[in-house]
């Protein structure tokens, strides 16, 4: 069974290929996964608060995937692989910062 499409739609043209295998996600999930990653390793070394303006700062990092997507799917633009990586790469950071503090906040609120 391939979990894999739940959770990505995997359009060959919008996936990386090493050696003529489809990644499992497509580009700009794969830079959301990635920047999640990465994110959560530096994190582990360099502590920073959790407050309101970490919180404005990752809604604003999740604003160039957004305009990549939404450009990309009302047909003004085509974007690129690397292009879709990039802003799926600094969205993945803004939406792990973002889920860090609303969970946080939660359980404080519990």
């Amino acid at each position: 069974m391939n979990l894999t499409k739940y959770l990505c739609h995997r359009i060959p043209e919008r996936s990386f290929f090493i050696k003529g295998h489809q990644f499992p996600v497509c580009a700009r999930c794969t830079g959301f996964y990635t920047g999640l990653v990465v994110y959560l390793i530096l994190n582990f070394f360099y502590k920073h608060p959790y407050n309101l303006e970490m919180l404005f700062i990752s809604m604003i990092l999740m604003v160039p995937v957004a305009i990549d997507g939404l450009t990309q799917y009302f047909g003004p633009r085509e974007s690129t692989n690397n292009l879709r990586f990039i802003t799926g790469f600094i969205g993945g950071l803004g939406l792990i910062i973002f889920l860090k503090i609303i969970i946080g906040w939660i359980f404080n609120v519990l």
